[in-house]
């Protein structure tokens, strides 16, 4: 990887929306020059109100790679819980050959028990049984992605000699891995991810970051391998803090929140903000965008702040 590079994508939430809005937003992110497009994979809403709209995730990357050229695509990130991980790396592969070879595989444990219930989708019983469930599903995905006739250890999933044929179009389609659990989620990440996700202040992110390279010792990976990428969370920019504030309350009042909860304000700010997770190796930066999406904001992320962190990198 080259470590100097500095990457900027846009998360576009899937909830509260139309398609319409949700489809040019994506198409927006690319024709600007971000470098990654996410969306949530979730069945009801995560803020705000669970009982609003909500796209599907997998369906949302399709759609965006049939109508994007450059930006990469994958979810941030995908429920193991939802879809026997087999057929995961069968839609991943497919995803790279519709997108032109642009696909991630986000994969992480899940989390939001309503969903889960809702939709009659087995939850487990404890993070501890959806991790152990998800160690052996990326390994089964990674297996797979790298063109192995490959077997399921067998203890959660029985897949035997599975095959995933055509392979991604990518030599190694990258598998990223979202959660900072120190004693099983970063294991995973070590043995298997090519990226690895986390957000939170500076000390978070450098004690995180410092447990995932000490499972990297333990497991005999090269550290430098998997790509760091962080959460920049759900912005507004304006010229002044004021009318950034004015902008982001429309964004909760959308969403059915009674205030906007990220960080508001100039370029400046924001940038200042990410320079100590950057200068530390965090050198893939996405954005939460929610409904009613903000140009202006992605267009000053793109054009205003990433020149900044471009330069904190450059020292």
């Amino acid at each position: 990887m080259d470590g100097a590079q500095l990457k900027m994508g846009v998360l576009a939430w899937n909830q509260y929306t139309d398609w319409p809005a949700l489809r040019d937003v994506g198409v927006l992110a690319d024709e600007l020059g971000y470098d990654s497009l996410w969306t949530w994979d979730h069945l009801y809403p995560i803020v705000g109100d669970p009982d609003g709209p909500m796209f599907e995730g997998y369906l949302t990357l399709a759609a965006w790679a049939a109508l994007t050229k450059r930006v990469t695509l994958g979810l941030m990130v995908g429920a193991n819980t939802f879809r026997n991980p087999a057929l995961v790396a069968k839609m991943a592969t497919t995803l790279d050959h519709v997108s032109g070879g642009r696909a991630y595989l986000g994969i992480g444990g899940a989390w939001f028990e309503t969903e889960h219930t809702a939709f009659g989708i087995p939850f487990g019983s404890s993070p501890g049984e959806r991790l152990n469930w998800f160690d052996e599903a990326v390994e089964l995905m990674r297996g797979m992605l790298d063109g192995e006739e490959t077997s399921a250890r067998g203890r959660f999933y029985q897949a035997t000699g599975v095959r995933n044929n055509p392979p991604p179009l990518q030599r190694r389609l990258p598998i990223l891995i979202g959660g900072s659990g120190e004693r099983k989620t970063l294991a995973t990440v070590a043995r298997f991810a090519d990226a690895w996700n986390t957000g939170g202040d500076l000390e978070r992110v450098r004690h995180k970051d410092e447990v995932l390279r000490r499972w990297c010792e333990e497991v005999g990976r090269d550290q430098s391998e998997i790509e760091r990428t962080l959460q920049g969370g759900s912005v507004v920019i304006r010229d002044t803090v004021e009318e950034a504030e004015q902008a982001a309350q429309a964004i909760a009042e959308q969403n059915g929140l009674p205030d906007f909860s990220g960080p508001v304000g100039t370029a400046e700010m924001i940038a200042e903000r990410l320079v100590p997770q950057v200068e530390l190796g965090f050198h893939h930066v996405y954005f939460d965008v929610p409904a009613p999406y903000d140009r202006e904001t992605l267009e000053r992320l793109i054009g205003e702040v990433k020149p900044l962190l471009e330069r904190a990198i450059a020292g």
